[in-house]
Order: structure tokens, then sequence, then C-alpha cells
């Protein structure tokens, strides 16, 4: 078996039941104990897994949520790449929303020959709209210092006032068995209440959300469409559940 081959068993194992002995792939696999070791170190290298005394388990990212400004400048030429290909699938009159992600922001600048109006729930989202004088709503309640989103109780009443045309979506995690995950509730509610609202849903992701798990789900992998910078292995087990867009 192709080692790509054995990476992809080792991950819908994983995603399958949380946690994998060794032992059991060895014997599966009809590997050394040596190659196994040196799967799970290369596996472990690329953030899809923690090893275990004995095995590995699932990485499940349940620390601190990442302040606006760090995820700002995380993977930020992948997260332009994203929001500009993002942009290219609207079309003229659509009513859109653009959640508080910082993918989502990549995409403001791009919008400015189009006839559309846009919703979000993010304050730096609004002024970036409003500097380019795009038609735009702001939904009320309240703020969110850490990620500059508008949440809570009255932000989810505001938003139901509203349906979309087309929704776009920031995500923290994505895995195949917990599904779209954040490590807020709040945050959460305010995603899965715009799912509810369009029936084009897409999530934008850059390499570093897939294969994690945050605290609070959103939604399974099944009921969006995903915009991605480049298919590669990592999305691979996802493709039979769910469609993932490519940037060109």
């Amino acid at each position: 078996m192709l080692t790509d081959e054995r990476h992809q068993y080792i991950l819908r194992r994983l995603n399958e039941s949380g946690v994998i002995k060794s032992v059991d792939l060895i014997e599966r696999l009809g590997c050394s104990e040596s190659t196994i070791r040196r799967d799970l170190a290369q596996l472990e290298s690329k953030g899809l897994l923690l090893r275990i005394h004995g095995g590995a388990k699932l990485n499940a990212t349940f620390g601190a949520e990442l302040t606006y400004q760090e995820k700002t400048i995380k993977n930020s030429q992948q997260k332009m790449n994203i929001g500009r290909y993002a942009v290219s699938l609207l079309e003229e009159n659509d009513v859109i929303y653009l959640d508080a992600g910082t993918t989502t922001l990549e995409m403001i600048p791009f919008l400015s020959n189009l006839s559309i109006t846009v919703v979000t729930n993010g304050i730096a989202h609004a002024s970036m709209l409003a500097e380019r004088q795009i038609d735009a709503y702001l939904v009320g309640g309240k703020l969110k210092h850490s990620t500059k989103a508008m949440v809570g109780a009255p932000s989810q009443r505001s938003l139901m006032n509203y349906q979309f045309t087309k929704v776009f979506l920031g995500v923290d995690s994505i895995d195949m068995t917990f599904g779209c995950t954040t490590p807020d509730p709040e945050e959460a509610s305010m995603k899965q209440l715009a799912i509810e609202r369009a029936s084009d849903i897409y999530f934008l992701a850059d390499d570093s959300k897939w294969n994690k798990v945050s605290f609070a789900k959103i939604c399974d992998v099944s009921d969006v469409t995903f915009i991605t910078d480049k298919i590669s292995n990592i999305h691979q087990p996802y493709l039979n559940q769910t469609t993932i867009l490519e940037v060109d």
C-alpha cells in the first residue's frame, strides 16, 4: 500500500473512532511498527492528529480562540485568493451575508463593481463596506471584542429579519465526523441562522482549518459548499461527502 493510501486509511479510522492504536494499524495494514510510527509522525507534523502512547487521537483544538489580529495575518495570501474566487460566484442584485471571519473580509475589496446588498455581523466588514459605498446592513447586538463580531440574542433576532441569495461564512475547524465547528457557541448560532436563510452556503476555508475540531458545532460538512485555495490530500476524504471548490 502506498504512503498516501495508508495516510488516508489512518485519517478515516481516526475520524470514525477518535482514537486509533498502533497495533491495530500494523495488523490491518500489514506494515512494520517503524512504518506506522513514521506515518503517525508525518501526519502529526501536518496537524492532522496527535500522537499518544500506543497510537494517536483526533486533533481537537479546544484551546483559546485566536484574536482577530492573529487570524488576519495567518495564511493571508490563501485568504485573499479564496476571497477573490468567492466574489466570482456572485451575480448582479444578489443579497448576501458575510459573517465576521477574516477570510470573508478579503471578499470586500473585489465587490466594488457589483450591484449587491450585503448584511454582516462584522464591525471591520461594515467599515470597509462603507468606505467602498456598498449597500450594507450591520446586525445589532453584543460586540465580541476579540473577533470584532456582533453576537448574542439581539444579533440573532436582527439576523432573522433577512433572507439571502448566498451566504459566505468563515469556519475555525472542519472534521469528517464532527462537522464544522467554532470555539464560541454564540458565533456558531449566528452561522446556523445564516445557513437557514439561503440555499447557497459557502464556507471559506484555508488549509489550517481542516481535520480539526472546536467546541461548538455549526453544521455537517454535507450541508455546505467549501471554497479552498488548492485541493490536496487533506481534502480527499471529504470529497465523497461535500463539494469543495478550488481557487482557479
